[in-house]
């Protein structure tokens, strides 16, 4: 995956050294430095800040569904959707050296890990406990030094943090991944002729009969692949929605344009977040492993 021209060497992503999202930057741009920070909302204003040239933003999971609070935070955020990264996820149990599976009663982590192994904890009987962030739940594992206490946490993690890994793949199911945009300053151009490009947009309709149908009609009647919806509430009025989209093609091309026209007349506040290289992992060229 390229690199935005001009570009610092600096690529952010919430979480403590070690996260997925930090495995997910060393994967995409191994080149770059990782930078830390202690929220969504730090990583996006470290890239408005100019303290790095891009951020890395876990928007949903193939197991536990969609991140919570960034299709919230990514349209306020002022920054452009560049590009997109997979990363199969595989869930290590780490505990401090000298630790026995047998002996683990508590395993910390985020609320999307625990809920990704949720099968897998309760088959071993270790009752799970949320923590912000997977590798911080690592770093609070090994400075706790408790042979009962275990984090679900990374394989970097467990280097990081110097934990042995007791159980591998703990999670539910096979193909775990998880779906990561790629955020920059600025936005790009990709030619649709060098090959798939998706768009990401949000929209809002009123909550009304036919309003939705009405609104992505022009998607249908243009042939136009809609690979992604999600609606949520924007306030206590529950009278307003919003939508977040993806769909598989640039808004030059002439029948995606026509379908975003349709769109604009029928709903409101229509936004495009960005329009980049659809990932190879979509035609299943492409598999990264943690």
């Amino acid at each position: 995956m390229n690199k935005p021209a001009g570009s610092s060497e600096v690529i952010a992503f919430q979480g403590s050294p070690g996260a997925y999202s930090d495995m997910a930057c060393r994967a995409a741009y191994p080149n770059m430095t990782t930078l830390s920070c202690t929220s969504f909302e730090d990583a996006f204003a470290a890239v408005n800040d100019g303290q790095a040239a891009l951020a890395m933003i876990p928007v949903e999971n193939s197991t536990a569904g969609r991140v919570a609070d960034n299709h919230h935070l990514l349209p306020e955020s002022g920054l452009h959707i560049v590009g997109e990264h997979f990363q199969t996820v595989d869930h290590r149990l780490l505990a401090p050296k000298g630790a026995k599976l047998a002996d683990i009663t508590t395993v910390h982590s985020h609320v999307q890990a625990l809920s990704q192994c949720r099968k897998g904890l309760r088959g071993l009987g270790i009752k799970p406990s949320g923590h912000a962030d997977t590798a911080g739940a690592a770093a609070e594992v090994a400075k706790l030094n408790d042979p009962t206490q275990a984090a679900l946490a990374s394989s970097l993690a467990a280097e990081i943090y110097d934990l042995e890994v007791l159980k591998s793949d703990i999670q539910d199911t096979a193909h775990n991944v998880t779906r990561f945009l790629i955020m920059s300053r600025d936005p790009i151009d990709p030619d649709p002729a060098q090959g798939p490009v998706i768009t990401t947009f949000v929209f809002r309709v009123r909550s009304v009969p036919a309003a939705l149908y009405k609104a992505l009609g022009g998607f249908a009647t243009n042939g136009v692949n809609l690979t992604k919806l999600e609606s949520y509430i924007l306030d206590a009025s529950f009278a307003v929605a919003q939508f977040y989209a993806d769909i598989e093609g640039h808004p030059d091309e002439r029948l995606v344009r026509l379908a975003l026209e349709e769109l604009s007349f029928f709903s409101r506040e229509v936004k495009i977040l960005g329009v980049y290289p659809a990932n190879a992992y979509r035609q299943g060229t492409e598999r990264t492993q943690s």
